[in-house]
C-alpha cells in the first residue's frame, strides 16, 4: 500500500481468506505497474465510512473497487483491473 499517490483502488477482504491473499497480490502488482494508490480494508474491523461491510460484502470478498465503483469480487482479474486503471475514461494520475 502506498500513501504517496492518491488512493484509487480499495481491496475489501478478511483475514484467513485465501482468495483475499490472491487478490492482494494482483492489486499490489497492477497498482505498482500503473502507479495507482491502493488500500485494503478488513470488512470485519467494524463499520467503514458508515457502511456495514460484513452485511454488504461478506459473501463476496475479496471485492475490488476503483474510484468507488465495484470492479470485481471473488477472483480478481489483473487484465480487467489494469484496463480500468489505464483505459479510456480512466482518471489521470495526480
Amino acid at each position: 500500500m502506498t500513501n504517496t499517490v492518491q488512493t484509487r483502488v480499495v481491496l475489501y477482504g478478511r483475514s484467513g481468506c485465501h482468495l483475499c491473499d490472491d487478490a492482494r497480490d494482483v492489486v499490489r502488482s497492477v497498482c505498482a505497474e500503473t502507479g495507482s494508490g491502493w488500500t485494503e480494508v478488513d470488512i470485519e474491523a467494524g463499520p467503514y465510512e458508515g457502511r456495514d461491510l460484513v452485511d454488504e460484502l461478506g459473501e463476496l470478498v475479496p471485492v475490488v473497487e476503483v474510484d468507488g465503483v465495484q470492479q470485481g469480487y471473488w477472483r480478481i482479474d489483473a487484465a480487467r483491473l489494469r484496463r480500468t486503471l489505464t483505459g479510456p475514461g480512466s482518471r489521470p494520475l495526480p
